[in-house]
């Protein structure tokens, strides 16, 4: 069975937001540093899917994203959607995960991000490993 999620990448001032999600037994990578987004309600698409998930877990009404690339497999339909964050990050409002930060290209490669609110470092998910190998050398 496969399941479907819309993603946001998202850019302030040359670093990208990430989600550390919970820890929870049965969730999709607990523990580990995502990016905010989620699953498509049925007959959803993947673009309304994004901006619905933004404004559920950081209160972001978001404008409308563009497509940055999809990945395929037999589990998975993943559609990542790239795009500034055109609000401060104190202007979001944590409502899903543990904490949440913005980090540079540097940061995001080295696989290790620190989390202020754990107090500890903590690695990528894979679906935000994929989107960091999608990166450039610049961005």
């Amino acid at each position: 069975m496969t399941f479907a999620v819309a993603l946001g990448m998202l850019e302030r001032e040359g670093r990208w937001l990430l989600q550390l999600r919970d820890d929870i037994e049965g969730i999709v990578h607990p523990g580990c540093w995502g990016l905010f987004g989620g699953h498509l309600d049925p007959g959803e698409r993947p673009e309304q899917a994004v901006l619905r998930e933004l404004q559920e877990e950081i209160g972001w009404g978001a404008p409308p994203l563009p497509l940055w690339f999809e990945h395929h497999d037999a589990q998975l339909s993943a559609y990542y959607f790239r795009g500034p964050l055109t609000v401060p990050l104190e202007a979001l409002q944590l409502n899903e995960g543990q904490d949440m930060v913005l980090v540079g290209l540097e940061a995001l490669r080295s696989g290790q991000i620190w989390s202020p609110r754990r107090r500890e470092w903590r690695g990528l998910a894979p679906s935000l490993e994929r989107a960091v190998r999608r990166l450039g050398p610049k961005n």
